[in-house]
């Protein structure tokens, strides 16, 4: 797609109203923005300071470049259950080295328009992902559920009863950033044994600055981090693009996938070399920020440069939020991650749409990777679908006394999953003079298919009859020139 200048600068600026709408409904997306980015850095084990760096870099970065306005992006669920383990394992470091890697992976992934491999991503495999996500930010919350005291629970309780009743009385503030100030005001008029986000590490006290990963330049170093690289990078990816299309939805506009897939990819390299961690669209502040009003490219770029305006002098404040609020926060996020329609429908939906759905929440669980739950989501539909198609494909014989000829009427799909079936479907040693084989309603898709016709054609041959071959449209006869010319031959 070529690039057109003068559609870039109205996605900036298309008049005074529609920049303070922008304006307005980014600031409004970076109070969403603020507790979640807070709760996912706790959830994958790193300073706060790291996560509000990542948004506030990919904020300023995906506004530039990035391919859907109206996109808020920045440090998500998704990405920080994938880099827990790293961190766990190895460290910060090693950590902000994947993070440059999956932005490298993200870029090549956008240059080679491979954003047309997500139309292989199914309903089935998205909802199976969402749900494993929403289940893998609870299960992250249960540690601090346990060993603690009657007041971590009360508190937790009151944060949820805040997030869900708030709404009901105003929608102006996020009920999330209300839970926080809540929260914070009664554990500091009523001091109560309560871990609080200064527990957790820095927060940022400053812009961040820019450093090359202190890791070894070395091939073990690659090692270790192209694995979580990977992942970080498909699950950036997918979630990234499954929110442009809910934005295309809501805003009745189309976007360049493969340019959003670039833009994400060279947010995550500065975001790393920042000292951030990865991240990529976030469903919720992108419909919040929708929903508010933005639909340009400024309203993603005051999300991020907001954010960080209001946390470097509200630093001791936001020091003194109690753990408490970000499990409340992050048990919201899980419950409304998590598509319940879809238990319904496993009732309603075909059998197969559940097991695909279910494949992908269970390994995503066991494995905690939700690249790998998409994969083996993804490989089941296809299996799935070859399997269908292939039982769609049928070959029915007819015998006309008055010429000895067998017709064999084959209609369908005839591929590699579908090739044996057709095979056996003949039979080899018939005692008719001729036999004539007819493909008007039938379609040879690989040379697995060419290869079962000319093995049927051969053997018949063999035994003296004459095989007639009709009906053989235009692409499967280009396949059976080219692999098996002999078959066209009486």
């Amino acid at each position: 797609m070529t690039f057109d200048f003068a559609r870039y600068r109205a996605e900036w600026y298309s008049g005074p109203a529609a920049a303070r709408r922008d304006i307005l409904a980014g600031m409004v997306g970076t109070f969403a923005l603020i507790p979640e980015v807070i709760a996912f850095s706790f959830v994958a084990g790193i300073d706060p300071q790291v996560g509000l760096f990542a948004s506030f870099v990919i904020g300023i970065v995906i506004a530039i470049f990035g391919g859907r306005p109206a996109m808020i992006s920045g440090a998500a669920g998704s990405v920080a259950l994938v880099a827990a383990a790293l961190v766990t394992a190895h460290g910060l470091s090693y950590l902000l080295a994947a993070t440059v890697l999956a932005g490298v992976l993200q870029v090549t992934f956008g240059l080679l328009r491979l954003d047309v491999l997500m139309r292989f991503v199914s309903q089935s495999v998205r909802t199976g992902f969402v749900n494993a996500l929403a289940i893998l930010i609870f299960s992250a919350q249960v540690p601090q559920l346990l060993g603690v005291d009657w007041h971590t629970y009360a508190m937790i309780g009151l944060g949820l009863a805040i997030i869900y009743l708030a709404p009901r009385v105003t929608t102006v503030i996020p009920s999330p950033l209300i839970c926080i100030v809540v929260l914070t005001a009664v554990s500091v008029a009523f001091p109560m044994p309560l871990r609080t986000i200064a527990d957790l590490g820095r927060l940022p006290d400053a812009l961040p600055g820019f450093a090359l990963p202190a890791v070894p330049m070395e091939w073990r170093t690659l090692a270790i981090v192209a694995p979580y690289a990977l992942a970080m990078a498909a699950v950036g990816l997918l979630e990234s693009l499954m929110t442009a299309r809910v934005v295309d939805d809501l805003t009745e506009s189309g976007s360049d996938k493969a340019r959003e897939a670039t833009g994400l990819g060279l947010a995550n390299v500065a975001a790393g070399l920042f000292g951030g961690i990865a991240g990529c669209g976030m469903i919720g502040q992108t419909v919040g920020n929708v929903r508010y009003g933005g639909r340009g490219r400024l309203s993603t770029l005051v999300a991020g440069v907001f954010l960080l305006v209001v946390m470097v002098p509200l630093r001791p404040w936001v020091a003194q939020v109690p753990v408490a609020a970000l499990v409340a926060i992050m048990v919201m996020v899980s419950i409304s991650t998590f598509s319940w329609g879809s238990l319904r429908d496993l009732a309603r939906h075909p059998k197969v749409s559940g097991v695909v759905m279910l494949a992908t929440v269970a390994v995503t669980v066991a494995t905690h990777d939700l690249s790998a739950g998409v994969a083996v989501g993804v490989l089941l539909s296809g299996v799935f679908f070859a399997f269908k198609v292939m039982r769609m494909m049928r070959v029915d014989a007819t015998y006309d006394v008055g010429t000895d000829t067998r017709v064999y009427t084959v209609s369908g799909q005839v591929f590699f999953a579908s090739a044996e079936m057709f095979a056996d479907r003949f039979d080899l040693r018939d005692t008719a003079a001729r036999v004539r084989i007819d493909l008007t309603g039938a379609h040879l898709w690989d040379v697995t298919a060419v290869a079962a016709l000319d093995d049927v054609v051969a053997k018949m041959r063999s035994h003296g009859m004459v095989v007639e071959l009709v009906g053989l449209n235009a692409a499967s006869a280009v396949l059976v020139d080219r692999h098996a010319p002999l078959v066209m031959g009486v």
